[in-house]
């Protein structure tokens, strides 16, 4: 099981957050994947584009944020920061 916390932020305010979980059984970056595709859904947002710094951000602290150099369009918020959590944190 996979859960992660999406947050869209604004003015180094938090405008929405969701946490979505995946169970599939496959690899962990498709459970990843489905997450990220499921948070970008609720959020009405594009997929963003993973660069370099990202993926290493990831892999250290399990935490990334994405700004307007990971999106083709336009966004609304300054930042979307994807953080997995245990399954103790913020349940719901």
């Amino acid at each position: 099981m996979l859960k992660i916390w999406g947050k869209l932020i604004k003015d180094n305010r938090i405008i929405r957050d969701e946490v979505t979980i995946s169970e599939i059984e496959d690899s962990y970056q498709e459970n990843l994947k489905l997450c990220i595709t499921d948070l970008c859904y609720k959020f009405d947002v594009s997929t963003p584009y993973w660069l370099k710094p990202n993926v290493t951000e990831y892999n250290k602290r399990r935490k990334t944020s994405f700004d307007e150099n990971n999106f083709i369009e336009e966004i609304y918020f300054d930042k979307f920061i994807i953080e997995e959590l245990k399954p103790s944190e913020k349940e719901q």
